[in-house]
């Protein structure tokens, strides 16, 4: 690596750890999870994973979109069972990886991981603005949400001895803040190379020292040591615990989906080196593997470190690396300083992230593509709010496969004669599913008409279909009659779509 590619990375680098470290915090803290925790994936995630990763520019570390699971897991299962449900959800992602699983994710519908991202969003919300005016958040996603008119009473309404007032307005100057910072990027673009959430996090804590607020700071344990956690007897159990084994097989799943689709979202970012997604699962697996071990939490590839990455002049691998490199150093030299930031802050910072994650673009694309395809987001999410992250995929996929079956056999047959001449038109699917339906159209029509059988509205037509037009057609012709095949626009809009 020649000197001044080393320093574009060192650059780049620096940003990403600017960026990551409030969000390694928030993450962890969201999860119920100790800070500390969240840094040490944070590290993972640049040192093990980039080192092995397939896609080069992608950074990796604790996500948002993983909260929701990991709070569950540890909820239900404790840490062991959240270290067990790592190694485990690791080992699938690398069986899967070898078994060159990987490209298969870019076939989950738009539909279902839009729904997803805005069901983790939500939930992300509801929660962490409990967090916000040091309130504890309630357990499950309606829970949180039906207990937001408390949250707001404790912001508003000060009561002598209580932090809630002075944590919010905390919260609020970082929401504002993040906000600010981001739109004063777009006036002065040499702004935007100082990350928001940084900015956003410095504020509150000038807030929190300069007024001497009695709010909760985030809290780290004393030796490098309590970082991190060894596995014992209690995490060797959980290994073959069944119920632990299936949240470690549904955390692989959601951890791969959201690693995959940030792999592909970075490649459009940059005309560099395309990634390799079976490459990248086994990295992912490997990483969540150590992860495990070390009692942090499971890692994914994340689209906002891993664009700061490529918007600071990242180019190889090297700058997710070092990263992790800086992460290790700070916690190592100078853990004090995170010790002054006020956890009311970082929540703001994830009720921000939250918020990007339900996007009004995606609604709209999605609404684009039919009705069905709302239906199937809007249940996703609202599955997924009702009662948690898995059922609301596992409905959203059901939804994706049966419409998906509906189109496959669904055929419009629409008929208008004018005297000698009849001219059909196909809309839908005209596959073996739909065969029967086209045969009884085709054989009920006058035998000596001038049918027009047009193809245009089609989405799709199958041999089966075409075997059965171009038979109809000769025993047309044997009989008299005279069929038109009008598929001409049907192969431009073939042509224009490839």
């Amino acid at each position: 690596m020649t000197g001044r590619l080393f320093a574009r990375e060192l650059l780049a680098s620096l940003v990403v750890f600017l960026v990551a470290l409030p969000l390694c915090m928030g993450v962890a803290l969201a999860s119920g999870a100790s800070p500390a925790a969240g840094l040490v994936s944070g590290i993972i995630g640049g040192l093990v994973v980039g080192s092995l990763a397939g896609v080069p520019l992608q950074v990796s570390g604790p996500a948002a979109g993983l909260v929701v699971i990991v709070a569950e897991i540890l909820s239900v299962h404790g840490i062991a069972g959240l270290a067990a449900s790592c190694v485990i959800a690791g080992g699938a992602q690398v069986a899967a990886g070898k078994l060159k699983l990987g490209r298969w994710f870019k076939a989950v519908a738009p539909a279902v991981i839009y729904g997803m991202l805005a069901g983790i969003g939500v939930l992300i919300i509801v929660s962490q603005l409990h967090v916000v005016v040091d309130d504890a958040p309630r357990s499950g996603g309606l829970a949180n949400l039906m207990a937001l008119p408390q949250a707001f009473r404790l912001a508003l309404v000060p009561v002598e001895g209580t932090p809630h007032h002075f944590a919010a307005a905390v919260g609020a100057a970082t929401l504002i803040a993040l906000a600010g910072w981001n739109m004063l990027g777009k006036l002065v673009p040499k702004l935007s190379g100082i990350p928001a959430p940084l900015v956003a996090i410095l504020l509150a804590v000038g807030m929190t020292l300069g007024f001497d607020l009695p709010i909760r700071m985030v809290e780290l344990p004393t030796s490098l040591a309590g970082l991190v956690t060894l596995p014992g007897l209690d995490t060797l159990s959980a290994l073959v615990n069944p119920a632990v084994i299936l949240a470690g097989l549904g955390l692989a799943l959601v951890a791969s989906a959201e690693s995959l689709l940030c792999g592909q979202a970075v490649d459009k970012l940059h005309d560099g080196e395309r990634g390799d997604l079976d490459r990248e699962l086994v990295a992912q697996g490997i990483g969540n593997a150590v992860a495990g071990l070390l009692g942090a939490l499971p890692v994914t590839g994340v689209i906002v470190r891993s664009t700061a990455n490529v918007e600071s002049g990242g180019t190889t691998r090297w700058s997710a690396v070092l990263h992790g490199v800086w992460l290790l150093g700070l916690i190592v030299l100078a853990p004090g300083l995170l010790e002054l930031i006020p956890t009311a802050s970082l929540a703001a910072v994830l009720v921000y992230i939250g918020y990007k994650l339900v996007k009004v673009d995606a609604i709209k694309e999605v609404a684009a593509r039919g009705r069905g395809q709302l239906g199937i987001y809007a249940a996703t999410v609202g599955m997924i709010v009702g009662t948690d992250l898995l059922t609301g995929l596992a409905v959203g996929a059901a939804l994706s496969l049966g419409h998906l079956a509906w189109k496959a056999s669904h055929l419009e047959v629409d008929q208008v004669r004018e005297g000698r001449r009849i001219d059909v038109t196909l809309k839908g699917a005209a596959t073996f599913m739909s065969l029967p339906q086209l045969a009884d159209v085709l054989d009920g029509l006058d035998p000596v008409a001038e049918v027009h059988v047009h193809l245009q509205a089609l989405d799709t037509i199958d041999h089966a279909c075409l075997d059965l037009l171009a038979d109809w057609e000769r025993q047309r012709e044997s009989k008299g009659g005279t069929l038109f095949l009008e598929w001409a626009a049907l192969e431009r809009r073939y042509l224009r779509a490839a």
